[in-house]
C-alpha cells in the first residue's frame, strides 16, 4: 500500500508574494514590480497532498490555481542582507497558493481571497535545503485534469529567494517554520482566454522538481447551500 501523505506541518505564518515570475507580469500586462509584493495567507488556509481544494461556488466562481515553490525558514531572522540570507532556509516544499480571484478584485488586498480553508496545499514532503542544488533554477508544473496548464522555472523569478527572505525580514521578524511562498509562472486560469477557473470535479496537480507532486481533487463544501454572501 502507497503511504497517504499529510500536510507537513501548519506553519506559523505564511508569506505569500505576488506578482514574481517575469512571464506572468507580461501575461497579465503589468509593470515589473520595484520590489516584492506580499500579502498574507492564512495558517488555516493549509491542507494536505491530496486533500480536498474546497470550492464553495456561492463564495467564489473564480478559483484559480498557482503551483509555487514554498521556501520553510530555519531559524529566527530580522534583518538579514541578501548575501547572507540562504542561512536562513531550512528546506523546501511544493505549494499551490490557491486564488478566489473574485474575491481578490472585490476587496482590492487579499486577505479572502488568498486565505480560504483549503487554499494552500504543501507537500507532499518537506526537503532540506541542501537537498535544491541551486533555488534559482527549480521547474514547475501545473496540470488540470491532466492537461499541463503551467510549465516554467524559478530561474524567471525577478526576486530571488535570498532578496525574498531579505525582504521579508526587514519588516518583519522571520520564524522558525515560517514559509515563504515563492511567486508563480504563467499559465494560471484567470489570465487565459477564455477564462478557467477550478470546479467541483476537477483535479489539479502541482509538481516541483526534487520534490515531489500534490495531487487535490476539487469539491464542493460537504454541506453547500444556496445562501448569499454577505
Amino acid at each position: 500500500m502507497d503511504p497517504e501523505f499529510l500536510a507537513p506541518y501548519r506553519p506559523p505564518t505564511i508569506f505569500g508574494i505576488g506578482l514574481n515570475y517575469y512571464d506572468t507580469v507580461r501575461e497579465m500586462g503589468w509593470d515589473v514590480p520595484e520590489r516584492p509584493y506580499l500579502f498574507p495567507k492564512l495558517s488555516s488556509s493549509v491542507c494536505g497532498p491530496s486533500d480536498s481544494i474546497v470550492v464553495d461556488e456561492n463564495v467564489t466562481t473564480r478559483a484559480d490555481w498557482e503551483g509555487e515553490l514554498a521556501v520553510i525558514i530555519g531559524k529566527r531572522t530580522r534583518g538579514v542582507a541578501p548575501e547572507d540570507a540562504m542561512g536562513s532556509v531550512f528546506g523546501y516544499t511544493a505549494a499551490n497558493d490557491v486564488s478566489a480571484r473574485d474575491v481578490q478584485a472585490d476587496d482590492g488586498q487579499w486577505v479572502r481571497g488568498k486565505g480560504l480553508d483549503t487554499f494552500c496545499p504543501l507537500g507532499p514532503v518537506v526537503v532540506t535545503a541542501d537537498e535544491i542544488e541551486d533555488p534559482r533554477n527549480v521547474s514547475i508544473r501545473t496540470w488540470l485534469n491532466g492537461s499541463v496548464v503551467q510549465d516554467g522555472s524559478t530561474a524567471d523569478m525577478i526576486f530571488d529567494v535570498a532578496s525574498l527572505i531579505s525582504y521579508c525580514s526587514t519588516w518583519f521578524t522571520l520564524e522558525p517554520g515560517d514559509v515563504i511562498l515563492t511567486g508563480t509562472p504563467s499559465g494560471c486560469g484567470d489570465f487565459r482566454d477564455p477564462r478557467i477557473a477550478l470546479i467541483p470535479g476537477d483535479v489539479v496537480e502541482v509538481e516541483v522538481a526534487g520534490i515531489g507532486r500534490l495531487r487535490n481533487p476539487v469539491t464542493a463544501p460537504a454541506s453547500a447551500t444556496s445562501r448569499s454572501v454577505p
